[in-house]
């Protein structure tokens, strides 16, 4: 399948999950009175609610910096302009795709591996993922939830035991996506797990050895040659303090993010919560934007805004408002500077977006002969 119809066919995806979220989201609300509702919006409060939020991307420029720099020196606006790009392309094609073109823009314009950047990207969602669970841990302990409390959502049902249940499924996923990057990034696991990768073609004991030596080559010695790149964008983590910055520069953009949200609640009529509800409400979110989505997450965004703050008691109405508001403010200034840094850039965004060509660059890179060294020996070739 080509790449474009990859995109086609994860666009269609998305688009009927994002229908269904949405129809199920809003089939109970009069139109007449969310439209009325947009209308009593204070958008004043939209300015700084916007440059808070652009704050966080700055944060995390500078959290992307430091986790190149093992791989490569970078200046701000080197690191930048791939980094709004790429949340430009989330917002604009599906099955997040931004977040393999941003190291593709990087790999074109730096020449550095492709492999290795996007084991930085990688690298930034654990952290990300790390704190959002921290911070919904914090949340199920400190914020009051009835555990009388089930909402319905289609034919789901939420209450305090299915989120307790959702944050303890997504503890367990984090620990075992956490071990496997310690065991890339570590010499000896990855070494253990390359020569793991090399023998499987043995396991074909009814072919031949040409036919064996053939998909040895093609296939896994090029994966072996793509976990020492990843192990390699993933040196950062040997180092305590650095990782511990990084949770630092984390925290940061999950915090500033969060007041983003809540300055955004002041213009908008009956949202009367607290800052830790407000960040439950974020987090909720961004457990419901995790699954597949049309761009823009539209659908998925709204429903898990609106049953977050079902639960702090906020009316459907006033819920569905300032889901839909805060959505619009915080989407499109990202788009904006996403295309101003792609004009900046001149990148040919729809040829870096495609998949295929990702694909080509994270598997072509580097002579077969250099990759065959490389699989064997445990060396990286610059």
């Amino acid at each position: 399948m080509s790449g474009n119809k990859k995109i086609i066919l994860s666009l269609i995806i998305g688009l009927l999950l994002s229908g269904i979220a949405l129809y199920v989201t809003f089939k109970n609300i009069p139109l007449l009175e969310l439209v009325a509702y947009l209308k009593s919006v204070n958008y004043w409060w939209v300015i700084p609610s916007v440059v808070i939020a652009l704050v966080s991307f700055l944060i995390r420029v500078v959290r992307w910096q430091l986790l190149l720099s093992p791989i490569k020196k970078t200046g701000f606006w080197r690191a930048y302009h791939p980094l709004m790009i790429g949340f430009m392309v989330n917002c604009l094609l599906p099955g997040r795709v931004g977040e393999l073109a941003r190291p593709a823009i990087f790999y074109k314009r730096e020449k550095v591996s492709f492999s290795k950047v996007l084991a930085t990207v990688g690298a930034e969602r654990v952290f990300d993922v790390v704190m959002l669970l921290l911070f919904f841990v914090i949340v199920l302990v400190t914020v009051e939830i009835s555990p009388t409390l089930d909402l319905t959502f289609g034919n789901y049902h939420l209450n305090k035991a299915t989120l307790e249940a959702i944050g303890m499924m997504m503890i367990k996923l984090s620990l075992i996506l956490i071990a496997c990057i310690i065991l890339v990034s570590l010499r000896q696991s990855r070494r253990l797990i390359k020569r793991t990768i090399l023998r499987l073609p043995n396991l074909l004991f009814f072919a031949s050895n040409s036919f064996k030596e053939k998909i040895r080559e093609r296939l896994f010695i090029r994966l072996a040659h793509i976990i020492d790149n990843v192990g390699a964008g993933l040196a950062l983590l040997k180092s305590p303090k650095k990782v511990g910055l990084c949770l630092g520069l984390s925290f940061l953009v999950w915090v500033v993010a969060g007041v983003s949200y809540y300055v955004m609640a002041f213009g908008c009529p009956g949202i009367e919560i607290s800052f830790l509800e407000m960040y439950a409400v974020m987090v909720i979110l961004c457990f419901f934007i995790s699954l597949p989505s049309a761009p823009g997450f539209w659908g998925l965004w709204e429903a898990g805004g609106v049953f977050g703050l079902l639960i702090f008691g906020v009316p459907a109405k006033e819920a569905a408002g300032f889901t839909l508001t805060n959505h619009v403010f915080q989407m499109v200034p990202v788009i904006i500077l996403g295309l101003i840094s792609l004009m900046i850039m001149g990148v040919n965004v729809v040829q870096v977006a495609c998949r295929e060509n990702i694909e080509q660059q994270a598997l072509g890179q580097g002579t077969r002969f250099e990759m065959k060294q490389a699989a064997y020996t445990d060396e990286v070739p610059q």
